[in-house]
């Protein structure tokens, strides 16, 4: 594709620099409630400017941002340095999903509130021997008249505390083969029957949950896509994960380059060929990142929908990040691991990079297959 931005994208990248610039939130506080609540303000305030969602049609309340424009707005929001919005899963997945698959009383009712951030969404799909094998879930949903009583345990559900809205897939026929007994669920976290319990990381963050279900229920309304058809659905969820934040993880890794290079050059060490080369290194890793997430919008652009790619930049950023990380620690020495350095938090929470929004082993084989066409062993 063409690199090179046109006049139109040229005008809407100038307006929401400008629209930053005049809007920028400052600093996030401490505390973890504390910094959620503050990027749930943000997104109200990029709701009220008309840039919550660029990506939506005009009917829904985006922009009919082109996808060149999409990435735009996501390398602009990085660079700027400003907090993603607090509902993310909601705007990059819920949203298209619905749009996709929703009927029109699920686009009327959870549309909007999903752009707003009035309602948050979690995305309820790994279980503890369910992780990247999606299709072995046991979660189970049963009807009962005109709702379904569902029991089950899902864990490492992002933002789970504040959510309103789960995505949930559930099996509903255990008889069918395992990719067609399932079903997509739109769930209401706020039931007696629904258990959120946090999951503290490395970092003294809880960002992950585990979700325990005990016959709660869900109408027949709420149900996305067909009963039995939930695979489907939820691929169109995965592809976009994986499509949907490469340019701003993008950005946000050549940001942190740039500070260290700028950490390494104010104490002179760029002079050392050895460091130089290293910098050097990451640098050509997070061009050719830019370049493989351009890549992969390319596909989509031809094909209609986000493609196997998305798995291709997942990978690359979880290794660059946590070869940055690392590199970090090594150019600073024990500076680098004091509690209120930047750098200490970065590399541990990098840690997760590999495992999270898919394992890079599991990547590796999707890559193997769907992009590259090799033959399954």
């Amino acid at each position: 594709m063409d690199l090179t931005f046109n006049a139109s994208e040229l005008a809407f990248r100038d307006e929401f620099r400008a629209w930053i610039d005049a809007n920028h939130p400052g600093e996030a506080p401490d505390g973890e409630d504390e910094a959620y609540g503050f990027r749930r303000d943000w997104q109200r305030r990029l709701y009220e400017g008309g840039w919550a969602a660029v990506h939506w049609p005009k009917e829904y309340g985006g922009r009919d941002a082109t996808l060149v424009e999409a990435a735009i707005f996501n390398e602009e929001l990085a660079r700027a340095r400003a907090p993603f919005p607090a509902n993310v899963l909601g705007l990059l997945l819920a949203g298209p999903t619905l749009m996709t698959w929703g009927t029109d009383e699920q686009k009327d009712r959870y549309l909007n509130p999903i752009m707003s951030g009035e309602e948050i969404w979690c995305q309820g799909f790994s279980e503890p021997e369910a992780g990247s094998d999606l299709a072995s879930l046991k979660t189970k949903a049963v009807r009962d008249g005109d709702e379904w009583v569902v029991t089950g345990q899902k864990v490492w559900t992002s933002g789970a505390q504040y959510s309103k809205w789960c995505m949930l897939v559930a099996r509903t026929d255990f008889d069918a083969p395992k990719h067609k007994g399932l079903t997509y669920f739109i769930l209401d976290m706020e039931q007696e029957a629904v258990q959120v319990r946090p999951l503290v990381q490395i970092t003294g963050e809880a960002e992950f949950n585990e979700l325990f279900i005990e016959e709660a229920r869900i109408p027949d309304a709420n149900v996305v896509g067909g009963v039995g058809n939930g695979w489907k659905v939820a691929l169109t969820t995965l592809m976009n994960e994986r499509a949907g934040l490469a340019f701003g993880l993008q950005v946000g890794l050549k940001v942190k380059l740039d500070q260290l290079t700028e950490t390494a050059a104010a104490r002179g060490l760029l002079d050392d060929p050895v460091v130089a080369d290293r910098l050097g290194d990451l640098h050509l890793r997070c061009e050719i990142l830019r370049l493989t997430a351009y890549r992969g919008l390319t596909a989509t652009m031809k094909y209609g929908q986000p493609g196997p790619e998305g798995s291709l930049t997942k990978w690359m950023w979880s290794d660059t990040n946590q070869q940055l990380m690392q590199y970090a620690a090594d150019l600073l020495g024990p500076e680098a691991l004091l509690t209120d350095s930047p750098w200490s938090y970065e590399l541990l929470r990098s840690r997760g990079n590999t495992i999270e929004g898919g394992t890079t082993e599991i990547l590796k084989n999707i890559v193997a297959e769907r992009v590259l066409g090799l033959p399954r062993r």
